[in-house]
């Protein structure tokens, strides 16, 4: 996917405890981290994440790093928030999620979100004016909180008030994690 020197750049995942999409965590955890940047998974609860694989099958079982509430937002250069159903719908009604969403957006400081991932985006209420994608289902959703468009295309980048990337599924991934390096290398982050 990509050779960037990531080395010295943070990135911190949110995700519930089960029901994030396998791929949409485990795949842009292990690219990120291959090309040098530390990534913390931080989770609802210091239980092991269990993931899914198409909203249905079990998939791997992730070990979070820490979690969401004890995880501090000024020591990161990047939000990721993956999909899966069950996980997005679930984390846009954490809290602790939703502070550390809205303090990435009120710093300035990128989000990339993917699949359902974007309805955490809605909840903290920091989607207004952006341009994105996602899974098609959140379109209304994302149009209802105030977005300034969404396309149905692979990866959507917006810099309006901060950086954002937005893709619709884990079929989006290589095109996806190409936009989160550019945005890592490029100093946006």
């Amino acid at each position: 996917m990509s050779d960037a020197d990531l080395n010295g750049r943070r990135v911190l995942a949110i995700v519930t405890n089960y029901g994030v999409e396998q791929d949409e965590l485990v795949v842009p955890v292990e690219h990120l981290r291959d090309d040098g940047a530390e990534v913390t998974v931080a989770a609802v609860s210091a239980d092991p994440i269990e993931t899914l694989v198409g909203d249905k099958e079990p998939g791997r079982t992730v070990r979070p790093d820490t979690t969401i509430a004890t995880a501090d937002p000024d020591g990161y250069d990047l939000l990721l928030v993956p999909g899966g159903t069950i996980n997005a719908d679930t984390l846009r009604l954490d809290e602790d999620a939703l502070d550390v969403v809205r303090s990435f957006a009120d710093a300035g400081k990128p989000i990339a979100a993917i699949c359902h991932g974007p309805w955490a985006l809605v909840s903290a209420g920091v989607v207004e004016g952006k341009n994105v994608t996602s899974y098609a289902s959140l379109q209304t959703d994302l149009r209802n909180a105030g977005v300034a468009s969404w396309t149905d295309t692979s990866v959507v980048r917006d810099e309006t008030r901060y950086p954002l990337v937005t893709s619709r599924n884990p079929g989006d991934l290589d095109d996806f994690l190409a936009a989160v390096d550019d945005l890592l290398v490029s100093g946006a982050a």
